[in-house]
């Protein structure tokens, strides 16, 4: 089964730039690439930071944009949305009972859950326990699990982005959950940080998404400041194949020279060089 994976979408209200970036134009090429090349995908699943200013204009643009992908779209939302307003605008998505944005779907024998890490007027995660009990209980149920967020829930080494990654002491709770489901949970996908991390937690498989607008430069030198610049952009194609999984990343946004070479071994020969 196949998932498409996007994050970081920092849309603006259209028209507007983002840090120099048409994230609109971005975004529009990602999803044409999804059109062609993946349309058989399961779910196309947005893992949060919508909008940059989390303005209406902007999700609105986004229910506009998602309305021609021929496959569910799952959304989350992320430390630069508005929680109030994406509900205005998307009044169908679910929602736990206390009205954070955290649902679940079973597709085969997986259990897909999709967390609300978001507190207002903070680019930190959270996720306590008004939250956690919504995640226990969709664990305890589950055969298998796969997690969706926006925010890191594990220290990463880069000190700048670990500040605003799952703050203490939610990060020490959450890791306390998860440690207890570990054998159910296939994989853990996250955004947040730009970049294409990935390596194991309790246990379990992480990877995380860059971002369909602008990169970061990760430092594990620099303290206090977030570096970014607008390098290639990047969706990930999630391939379950059982309890396996296969992370691949696809440079959508290339517009320079291709090449091509077949695979025998002679394909890869040195040319011969030229008569004198």
């Amino acid at each position: 089964m196949r998932l498409i994976h996007m994050s970081d979408l920092h849309l603006t209200i259209p028209g507007e730039l983002m840090a120099g970036l048409d994230t609109h134009a971005r975004l529009a090429r990602a999803l044409a690439t999804v059109r062609d090349q993946f349309g058989d995908a399961a779910r196309l699943i947005l893992t949060g930071d919508l909008a940059h200013w989390g303005e209406r204009e902007a999700y609105e643009a986004l229910k506009a944009a998602l309305a021609e992908m021929p496959m569910p779209t799952c959304l989350m939302i992320g430390n630069h949305d508005n929680r109030a307003r994406f509900l205005e605008v998307f009044p169908e998505q679910s929602t736990d009972t206390r009205g954070f944005v955290n649902h679940a779907e079973t597709l085969g024998d997986t259990r897909l859950i999709y967390l609300d890490t978001v507190e207002p007027l903070t680019h930190a995660g959270h996720f306590g326990a008004d939250r956690l009990a919504w995640l226990e209980n969709e664990l305890a149920a589950a055969r298998h699990a796969r997690l969706f967020l926006h925010h890191n829930p594990m220290v990463l080494g880069l000190p700048a982005m670990d500040k605003i990654g799952l703050t203490e002491p939610d990060r020490s709770d959450f890791a306390d959950v998860i440690r207890r489901y570990a054998a159910k949970i296939d994989h853990i996908h996250f955004g947040h940080v730009h970049a294409q991390i990935s390596g194991t937690y309790m246990g379990i498989a992480f990877t995380s998404v860059p971002s369909t607008g602008h990169q970061a430069l990760v430092d594990p030198t620099e303290p206090d400041w977030l570096k970014g610049a607008p390098m290639q952009p990047w969706f990930h194609v999630i391939e379950m194949r059982g309890r396996d999984t296969i992370v691949q990343p696809i440079a959508f946004d290339w517009d320079g020279p291709i090449q091509t070479s077949g695979t025998e071994w002679d394909d890869w020969a040195k040319p011969e060089e030229a008569v004198q």
